[in-house]
């Protein structure tokens, strides 16, 4: 399985290398320094955090913050000439210079494809039913397609729609710890729902037997992640749950609308930015990042399905608390 999620993850950032239309860096060496530790680090937070509901984005802001990331003095190449995160354009006539945080933002996006990795290897049997169901093979599979789908089409849009302004103005440690409080409150009112309304979540439900509108609410329950801190995972889960399934088939099935939802941004943010991030840091110790993030991944999925069959989600809210708690402590104590 090693072997095969090395495999994968090498070919997810050829795929990302290959499909921009930048120019090619022309510096020979990186411009700064991604240690292999700092590599280990984010993708262990990314790997473990990605499918749990705790948010992953939030873990890596403060990990970026606490390795020394954050920095916002603009980089030169090899020859002295500045490295642009936007060049100058009409809309922008100073442009955006690239800089350490902003590498280290497009690195955080892009080791997820460990993460898509170790999902698809875990979950090949529904993704080759959901291609049998796109040849008219499998009807089970053809409607599982259907409800990844419309769970998808929401965040995309809005995503595409309110990107940038999210990035502008919802990156901070506040943002993150409200975040943690309110998400964490959302999974205690979501766990009681579930259990005082008897016949739903039964574990006859299947995500294939999602209706169209509930697979939308559950899309457009996924763009509440955007805000970061809350957790695509926790939303995703709580969506399922309010749509009928059980807590192992609502996990199973935010695993599957995360493959394309993740894999999406990995590669918009690898078109946009790929380049010049592979400039500041160079390869080795991305493909590192990404090849841990896959490992520690597959060893989250598995614990959060045998947590969730015996205790739902109040064990994740308990530690969102903590979490913020400590935060809160760290920045404004």
């Amino acid at each position: 399985m090693l072997r095969s999620l090395f495999l994968f993850v090498t070919l997810g950032l050829a795929v990302l290398a290959g499909a921009t239309t930048t120019e090619p860096p022309k510096a020979v060496g990186p411009a700064a320094e991604l240690s292999a530790t700092d590599a280990v680090v984010l993708g262990v937070i990314e790997g473990l955090t990605e499918y749990l509901p705790v948010s992953s984005t939030g873990h890596l802001i403060i990990a970026s913050k606490f390795l020394g990331l954050e920095s916002d003095e603009p980089l030169k190449d090899a020859s002295g000439q500045m490295l642009w995160y936007r060049k100058p354009g009409p809309k922008r006539p100073a442009g955006e210079p690239l800089t350490l945080k902003l590498a280290a933002d497009t690195y955080t996006v892009i080791i997820q494809v460990g993460a898509i990795a170790a999902v698809v290897l875990l979950y090949w049997p529904h993704i080759v039913s959901m291609l049998m169901g796109l040849l008219g093979r499998s009807r089970p599979g053809l409607l599982l397609l259907r409800n990844v789908v419309l769970a998808v089409l929401p965040a995309a849009v809005i995503g595409l729609l309110a990107a940038d302004w999210i990035n502008d103005h919802l990156f901070s440690e506040k943002v993150v710890i409200a975040a943690q409080v309110i998400g964490a409150f959302v999974m205690f009112w979501a766990e009681s729902w579930r259990k005082k309304n008897s016949g739903v979540g039964s574990n006859r439900n299947e995500p294939a037997n999602l209706t169209p509108p509930k697979s939308l609410g559950i899309g457009f329950a996924q763009c509440v992640a955007m805000w970061p801190g809350m957790s695509r995972s926790m939303v995703t889960i709580v969506g399922g749950y309010l749509a009928g399934l059980p807590p192992v088939r609502a996990a199973e099935f935010s695993f599957l609308v995360g493959l394309p939802t993740l894999g999406g941004a990995a590669l918009l943010k690898g078109i946009k930015t790929g380049p010049a991030m592979i400039q500041v840091f160079g390869w080795g110790n991305m493909l590192l990042g990404c090849f841990v993030a896959a490992i520690c991944a597959a060893i989250a999925v598995k614990f959060l399905v045998a947590l969730l069959s015996r205790h739902g989600l109040a064990a994740f809210a308990w530690y969102r608390l903590a979490f913020a708690a400590v935060l809160a402590v760290i920045f404004f104590g």
